[in-house]
């Protein structure tokens, strides 16, 4: 079973910066599109950023210019870099990927079950 986990959320102040990893389970083979998406109590899952088909980035209006997304494809891990962290960035964030593991032979999509950032003003 292919597990997702992420990591790094916590509470930081207005205008500062936290990391977001996404690591894969070790019987991952590959990794297709990947993103960060979050959620706040009550509204819509909404997408953040994602690394699509050519190593292509696109983000969320907004979010452009504060937060970058990246992965190490040797470690099976994606990151989310977020600075000039604002209140209406405090949701759950998400990790979702299309996977390839040793349990199925084609990719599947999988999400992690999220870390929580709190960002106060």
């Amino acid at each position: 079973q292919v597990q997702l986990v992420e990591s790094g959320g916590g509470l930081v102040q207005a205008g500062g910066s936290l990391r977001l990893s996404c690591a894969a389970s070790r019987d991952v083979i590959s990794i297709n599109t990947v993103g960060w998406y979050r959620q706040v109590p009550g509204k819509q899952r909404e997408v953040v950023a994602r690394i699509i088909s050519g190593g292509r980035t696109n983000y969320a209006d907004s979010v452009e210019g504060r937060f970058f997304i990246s992965r190490d494809n040797a470690q099976n891990t994606v990151y989310l870099q977020m600075n000039s962290l604002k209140p209406e960035d405090t949701a759950i964030y998400y990790c979702n990927a299309d996977v390839l593991s040793k349990a199925f032979p084609s990719f599947m999509n999988y999400w992690g079950k999220g870390t929580l950032v709190t960002v106060s003003s």
